[in-house]
């Protein structure tokens, strides 16, 4: 596994079995179906002690690999118990906002479920090899179903596929005017069959995730307290920040570090305005070193020089960009298909969320055309 995937598949259970504080996480976090189907999350967290999640043991054992799922498990969990109900809760209980708190810290993320909990460390293999949509199944989930699981793991099989882009990404970035032409084009044809068949994955969304589905039982548990209607005065994490109310995006794909790591690397700019600043902002939710790498990207890459001079290396540079901007193309079809199309739709639920704006807090549709137009623009 290479990419932005963990090097080995994540945990799924903690090694420290004679934990009573890691054992009931773990039996609380994968019975979140359950619990949310009978209404039970707030009950069952507002009945434990404030020290019953402790997370101390994996914070002195400094195990990275059961710190991650230690977070999917409190992501889930909190975001369960604020967001599970009729009307979200706007203070989530000491019990699981310390840990939670504590195991951001470890990692470098904020405490609110990003994509990197969601996605990345929440999957796990059927069987040993290899990682396909046929092989694979989250770790955690919220309702469950197969629209729920087809959703993620068609993002953990998109991972998977891009990870020769983002290895032939870094090696570029190292390429300079002594560089052989030949290398250039080869990395560049990495980067363009590792994106088509990123495309092929994608274009797989529909046949197992139905956008109404979609937009009333997976989507309102994803939402973050920064720009929510729904949670105006932020979200306070008791006992944790003084107390005061914190606002942070909600989990959203812009949180991959796929797009902005080809967009460093290809040289493809963004004009400066709000949408920029949201995509920059969305770094933060990432692990420290995607983020650093896509910086690393950004100063370091002159590949669009570099292909300026050679009509071979144009034609499959270009080819690179139509293949991202149909990855753009995709993302915001989908996004007039599973969000745009279902808010003009009453709401039977009484969930989804806000109705113009994505989980992570933006004017999505103006986001996705936006950035379209500017990747065609190259």
């Amino acid at each position: 596994m290479k990419g932005f995937l963990p090097a080995k598949p994540p945990l799924r259970e903690y090694s420290i079995s004679s934990s009573p504080s890691l054992n009931r996480l773990q039996e609380i976090a994968s019975s979140l179906p359950k619990l949310l189907l009978t209404s039970r999350v707030q009950l069952t967290v507002e009945s434990l002690n404030k020290d019953d999640l402790s997370i101390q043991e994996l914070l002195e054992s400094k195990s990275e690999r059961e710190l991650r799922l230690a977070m999917v498990h409190l992501s889930f969990l909190a975001h369960a118990y604020v967001l599970g109900g009729t009307k979200p809760n706007s203070k989530l209980p000491e019990v699981v906002a310390a840990p939670w708190v504590q195991v951001s810290e470890f990692l470098g993320r904020p405490p609110v479920l990003s994509y990197a909990s969601y996605c990345l460390n929440n999957w796990f293999l059927l069987e040993d090899e290899p990682l396909s949509l046929e092989n694979v199944a989250l770790i955690n989930n919220f309702l469950g179903g197969v629209d729920e699981d087809w959703f993620v793991t068609i993002h953990v099989c998109i991972e998977n596929a891009a990870s020769g882009a983002i290895e032939a990404a870094d090696k570029l970035s190292e390429c300079n005017e002594a560089t052989n032409e030949k290398d250039l084009h080869n990395l560049l044809s990495k980067i363009q069959l590792s994106l088509n068949e990123v495309n092929k994955i994608f274009l797989r969304m529909t046949e197992r995730c139905d956008p109404y589905v979609y937009y009333h039982r997976v989507r309102p548990f994803i939402f973050g307290s920064k720009d929510n209607p729904d949670l105006k005065n932020g979200l306070i994490y008791e006992s944790q920040f003084a107390n005061k109310a914190q606002f942070f995006r909600g989990e959203t794909g812009a949180q991959s570090s796929i797009v902005p790591s080809l967009d460093g690397v290809l040289g493809i700019k963004h004009s400066k305005d709000a949408l920029r600043h949201y995509l920059n902002e969305m770094r933060e939710y990432m692990p420290p070193e995607h983020r650093n790498f896509i910086e690393k990207l950004e100063q370091h890459s002159v590949v669009k020089d570099l292909v300026s001079d050679s009509s071979d290396l144009k034609q499959i540079y270009n080819q690179c960009l139509n293949e991202l901007a149909d990855f753009r193309s995709l993302h915001l079809k989908y996004a007039g298909m599973y969000i745009h199309k279902q808010s003009e739709q009453k709401n039977p639920f009484g969930t989804g969320g806000s109705t113009i704006k994505g989980t992570g807090g933006t004017p999505f549709m103006t986001y996705l055309k936006k950035h379209l137009e500017e990747t065609k623009k190259q």
